[in-house]
């Protein structure tokens, strides 16, 4: 046998030097490796290699493995990268191949932060893997869920080809030998909060037409025409089973129906889920055994019921051959990344660390920035601003904030542009007036007791390093501030001279002495390990990588001392960052703000919500939003107030909203003269916001989400039943799916079709003239929906095609738009499935979902064995 050399020193034969065993041979299929070396695996081992974090096989050559990363908007929690806008930002874009050129440029940052921790001689852990759990396909159905920023927006079709797009960009060429990283589709399937509710919910109430129209288009399309290669089973019920234990969802549907053949993961804990909160398995092992039998094929968790599989195979409850199949899957995934071959074969392991966060990176992520910015009211042309303006004012709370602009699942740029940093571009210092003006939420103002706070008769607060997370030994260096903690380690910052930016630890120390007696506030902000302790006692204590704020009230009195501690410490891969103050809360004062205004010609106020308020089964419990979620979508009444104040006093009012989900904007579209639309836009969102207030970038946005004018229109958030919802089932919103304004004009002329009767198989050419009939070039998208006339129960409308078109002013083009008979493929009661049916279909097209822009052609299709 041809002998081999393998630089990793891992795979030897194991019957003598040099000879190559079947799965050793890089030459054979992922499928035939998998296969020769299941064989070669005891259950004990097999178990192992199910679980998220599975450790390395030495006698056999496998290395340790971890299958969770993530990559939603750039790699996250792997240090320095580019940060691009959240999905739901990218999806107003409505350009799927800038879509798949992001992910191409995230997926050679990712496999080159991979590359480098393999020449260092790191072994493979959480969020450092080649498996990368994006994206998040699921239906935006309610504005109320934290994570639809996640998302790319309400509808199914868009939702389809903006995750193939983000598929294909990441796991590379399929002609390529190797797989550049693993996609996965999540979570598979009908989940969009409340986040509140997710371990336990049980949703049996979802019709056969919401199943198959909304709720599960995506995933087919990511499984059949981007052949995603990882789908993650969701937390909930689906009919009484939890769907990672779902035998119709992951097997009939998903492998017997659509064809999938690679692999199954279940979201974190929700294997645990079965027996802790479902109580439809009665302990690890029947949970194992209910997640195996289905189709999960590794758990992501904290204790790891399938590695109770042996003692489940021993008592009778499942076969080795069943937990073969899963093994099969998980190690053909992991031979087709390369990670079991010499690194000089896989072309993948040559993309040097010189591609993060590169000119180009930030260039793409700076281009993405501007086409999300979606214009949604410009009275009397507001808008463009003049560089010549005398004075400008800058305020609201999400004007200089940078977390807010990374979103969530981020990772950390090196450089970040908030939006006053993008007016500073534009303008001279002596035209900017900035304030801050208000919180997001809170209608009160801080006033620092700082100057009331002193240590070992010093004024201010000690801060003490050391560099590892326990506090342990002689301390790396110590410091003293007056001013209020506000630290973190984005873009390469340490906490302190001398100090690690990754596992390190401080204590922060104070004495507060106050001058008076009353409640006062212990405001604490951070992501890691932190805690808060008073005179010895934990106020409040938490592990999390997501930044959380507290708020912790004490009561104090007049000349006594209360010993403030604040123990921090940077834990797993987590991002680190801490934020402190306290003192004494007053009612905002609007008129005294706005009186700091004189002179100045147009107000910018920047507000919104952020990724703090807004996201994954978070902390959060304040009026408006619960654990993650909203409780209704308002603007907070403390910015309304604001807005409203600065209206009264006569001011030209340009809002610019930063949130991941629609808004309901009716008072503020009496109280501002503009609203920009600008989500959270990234490492140089700031940039994009300038560009487009002052006229160097034309906004072209599409909202992918309705904006409703209340919380009142919306249906029970738990009810997962489409009526009501989104621009399919509802008419009178106060702005549009697919609404986005210019500062153009574009007309559409009367569309063409190829053909108005045709078979259920065949294709139709929609030809839609699209004319520039303004000033200044800009960038159009025409939209096509579909409507079955004879449908009385179905959708208002379906977007089942769009393109993007820029012209310059003046100029005219032909838009051709192929509608493929799937597109008119619906809900069919009759016989329970999805099919094209023969009837008269109604196809609108224009520049929204609105009635008001949109025109329309019918045609009719006959079933397929007739005659053309």
């Amino acid at each position: 046998m041809k002998k081999v050399l393998v630089t990793c020193g891992l795979l030897f034969s194991l019957s003598g030097w040099g000879q190559t065993l079947p799965y050793q041979n890089p030459e054979l299929s992922p499928a035939e490796r998998a296969k020769d070396l299941v064989k070669r695996l005891t259950l004990e081992e097999k178990a192992l290699l199910m679980c998220d974090d599975s450790e390395a096989i030495p006698r056999l050559g496998i290395k340790k493995f971890n299958w969770w990363s993530e990559a939603l908007h750039g790699v996250a929690n792997q240090g320095n990268v580019t940060v691009f806008p959240e999905p739901v930002g990218m999806a107003a874009s409505f350009n799927d191949k800038l879509v798949f050129e992001i992910f191409n440029a995230v997926s050679d940052e990712m496999r080159a932060k991979h590359n480098e921790r393999v020449r260092n001689g790191l072994e493979d852990v959480r969020f450092h893997s080649l498996s990368v759990w994006t994206p998040n396909v699921n239906i935006f159905r309610d504005p109320r869920w934290g994570r639809g920023q996640e998302t790319y927006g309400e509808d199914p079709y868009l939702t389809s080809q903006m995750g193939i797009a983000v598929v294909k960009g990441l796991q590379g060429p399929e002609n390529e030998k190797y797989r550049k990283l693993l996609a996965c589709a999540k979570h598979y399937a009908v989940h969009s909060g409340p986040e509140w509710s997710r371990h336990t919910a049980n949703l049996n109430n979802v019709s056969p037409r919401d199943l198959w129209e909304t709720y599960l288009p995506a995933f087919k399309a990511l499984v059949q025409k981007a052949d995603v290669r990882e789908v993650m089973c969701a937390y909930q019920r689906l009919d009484d089973d939890p769907c990672c234990g779902n035998t119709r969802l992951l097997q009939q549907i998903l492998r017997d129906e659509w064809g999938f053949k690679y692999l199954v993961v279940s979201d974190c804990g929700a294997i645990a889920d079965f027996w802790t909160s479902h109580k439809s398995s009665s302990d690890a092992v029947h949970a194992a055994v209910k997640g195996t039998m289905a189709g999960t094929d590794v758990e992501c968790g904290y204790g790891y019921a399938y590695q109770k599989l042996p003692e489940a195979v021993s008592r009778g409850l499942i076969t080795e051959e069943e937990v073969d199949k899963h093994v099969l899957r998980l190690m053909e995934g992991r031979f087709e990344l390369g990670e079991m071959d010499d690194p000089s074969l896989v072309n993948w392991t040559k993309i040097p660390m010189s591609v993060v966060n590169c000119k180009a990176h930030k260039d793409l992520s700076l281009n993405m920035s501007r086409q999300t910015m979606t214009l949604l009211q410009n009275k009397n042309n507001v808008l463009p601003l003049s560089k010549s303006i005398r004075k400008i004012a800058v305020i609201g709370p999400n004007a200089d904030d940078k977390p807010m602009l990374w979103g969530n699942y981020n990772g950390t740029p090196n450089q970040t542009i908030t939006i006053l940093d993008g007016f500073k571009s534009k303008l001279k210092k002596n035209q900017i007036v900035y304030m801050k003006g208000c919180d997001l939420v809170n209608d009160q103002t801080l006033e620092s007791y700082l100057d009331q706070c002193s240590i070992d008769g010093k004024p201010g607060i000690k801060a003490t390093f050391w560099n590892n997370p326990e506090r342990q030994g002689e301390p790396v260096s110590s410091l003293r501030t007056t001013q209020p903690i506000n630290v973190t380690t984005y873009g390469l910052h340490t906490f302190g001279p001398g100090v690690n930016l990754e596992k390190f630890s401080a204590k922060y120390e104070t004495v507060l002495t106050p001058k008076e007696s009353g409640e006062i506030l212990l405001n604490l902000e951070g992501c890691s390990y932190f805690e808060l302790l008073v005179n010895g006692k934990s106020m409040t204590k938490h592990r999390t990588w997501r930044t959380t704020d507290t708020r912790t009230m004490l009561q104090v009195e007049k000349g006594k001392e209360y010993k403030i501690e604040i123990l921090y410490a940077q834990v797993e891969n987590w991002a680190a960052n801490l934020k402190f103050n306290l003192g004494k809360e007053f009612p905002i004062n609007y008129s005294e703000s706005i009186s700091k205004l004189k002179g100045v010609d147009v107000v910018v106020f920047v507000g919104g919500i952020s990724p703090q308020l807004e996201g994954e089964e978070m902390p959060v419990n304040i009026p408006g939003f619960k654990g993650g979620d909203r409780t209704d979508i308002e603007l907070p009444a403390v910015q309304r107030n604001f807005l409203k104040a600065l209206k009264d006093a006569g001011k030209q009012v340009v809002f610019v909203n930063c949130s991941g989900s629609s808004m309901a904007l009716l008072p503020e579209t009496e109280s501002c003269d503009a609203i920009l639309q600008a989500w959270y836009g990234g490492e140089l969102g700031g940039y994009a916001v300038a560009d487009v207030l002052f006229g160097d970038y034309n906004p072209s946005g599409k909202l992918p989400v309705t904006f409703y004018k209340s919380t009142k229109q919306l249906p029970d958030y738990e009810d997962y039943s489409m009526k009501g919802r989104t621009y399919r089932y509802m008419s009178d919103p106060l702005f549009p799916f697919g609404f986005g304004l210019s500062y153009t004009d574009f007309a559409v002329g009367t569309a063409s079709c190829n053909k108005t009767q045709l078979r259920t198989d065949e294709s139709l050419t929609l030809t839609v003239p699209v004319s520039n009939t303004g000033k200044r070039s800009g960038t159009e998208v025409v939209q096509v929906y579909i409507r079955k006339t004879d449908d009385a129960d179905g959708p208002l409308k379906s977007l089942k095609a769009y393109a993007r078109v820029e012209l310059a002013a003046g100029a005219k083009q032909d838009v051709k738009i192929k509608l493929p008979s799937e597109s008119f493929e619906c809900f069919d009661p009759s016989t329970n499935t999805m099919r094209v049916a023969p009837g008269e279909y109604e196809l609108f097209y224009g520049t929204s979902s609105a009635a008001r822009d949109l025109q329309s052609v019918k045609v009719t299709l006959r079933d397929r064995k007739e005659q053309k």
